[in-house]
């Protein structure tokens, strides 16, 4: 649980990618390693996967959330799967909103289960059962790209537009969770979120071993979210790029008096809500967050914290749609 070294997204070569390059060079190979040794299990039911390439940031939880909603509405049973990083229940556990917090499941859970019934658990082949046995007809896995366990249908990598993929180093030399060109060979879509301001789709495009589809999409502000446009706010956040959510509330309109960065799903004390809100205080401001972090508060912390949230948005709804409604008729009929 870090934030994410300022060199990994330096456009310039850095002493310390170079120095940890070695590094790399292991954690690459026992990704391979672990992927040549384990045999992928067939799961009970279609397997959607949102994965990504880089550790955090992309905007995957959020696309798996909007893929629920747009695929419950075609008429299928949607379950979420998840490994329930920063919680401490190995699993298999099916999420319960009245009873988990975020030290139990994660908090990425917690958000998934706001909208489909959700499980977690460090081997997604029983947690996939555990869904199939109530009742699930499809399945959405938050993150596992790179975990082999499980057979997926169809596989797709979010990248963030702007900035793409770091300084295309692997960890910890930089924030790829592997080589690019051999993992696109696993997937089967590629989905760029926001701007694509440093020409990512064309980059993944030339790594490509076989074309496949990039879909473009966004993270918007909730109606909700829209009514912080104008307060002055202290904004503070544990994500992997906190400077995101910053950015998102300038466009917004909000008028930052202060920023606190957090490492990368931080367990909040009350100490550290108390000094913020001393913080906010000072500054005549109104303390907001993402939604993420406010799912890691308790209640009594929690309280009066405005939440600023995201939803991910696709340019062409009815492409993603049809796209993956192509892949769903193969797996029911046994072609995938």
């Amino acid at each position: 649980m870090m934030q994410a070294p300022s060199f990994w997204y330096s456009k310039e070569a850095s002493a310390s990618a170079i120095l940890l390059a070695p590094l790399a060079a292991l954690y690459d190979a026992a990704g391979r390693l672990n992927r040549w040794m384990t045999t992928p299990m067939p799961a009970p039911m279609p397997v959607i996967c949102v994965g990504n390439l880089v550790a955090g940031g992309a905007g995957k939880t959020p696309t798996a959330i909007a893929l629920a909603r747009l695929l419950s509405g075609e008429g299928h049973n949607v379950h979420m799967l998840t490994r329930g990083y920063g919680g401490r229940l190995s699993g298999p556990v099916s999420v319960d909103l009245t009873q988990h917090t975020a030290a139990d499941v994660g908090d990425e859970a917690l958000l998934l289960a706001r909208v489909a019934p959700t499980w977690i658990g460090a081997d997604r082949r029983v947690i996939a059962h555990r869904a199939s046995d109530a009742g699930s007809t499809l399945a959405i896995m938050d993150d596992g790209f790179q975990n082999p366990s499980l057979r997926k249908t169809v596989s797709l990598v979010v990248v963030d537009g702007e900035v793409g993929l770091g300084n295309g180093c692997v960890m910890p030399a930089g924030p790829l969770r592997e080589d690019p060109r051999r993992a696109l060979t696993r997937a089967d879509a590629i989905i760029v979120m926001g701007e694509d301001r440093v020409g990512i789709a064309d980059a993944l495009r030339a790594m490509m071993a076989r074309p496949l589809p990039v879909f473009a999409a966004s993270l918007r502000a909730t109606p909700a979210a829209l009514n912080l446009a104008g307060e002055k706010v202290f904004a503070f956040a544990g994500i992997a790029r906190p400077e995101k959510f910053f950015a998102s509330l300038r466009a917004c309109g909000c008028n930052i008096a202060g920023m606190k960065a957090f490492p990368d799903h931080y367990s909040f004390r009350t100490s550290d809500v108390t000094a913020l809100r001393s913080a906010a205080r000072a500054a005549g401001a109104k303390l907001v967050t993402t939604e993420k972090d406010h799912v890691r508060l308790s209640g009594e912390d929690a309280a009066d914290i405005a939440i600023f949230a995201v939803e991910a948005s696709f340019a062409d709804p009815a492409a993603i749609q049809s796209f993956l409604s192509s892949y769903l008729v193969k797996a029911v009929h046994g072609r995938v």
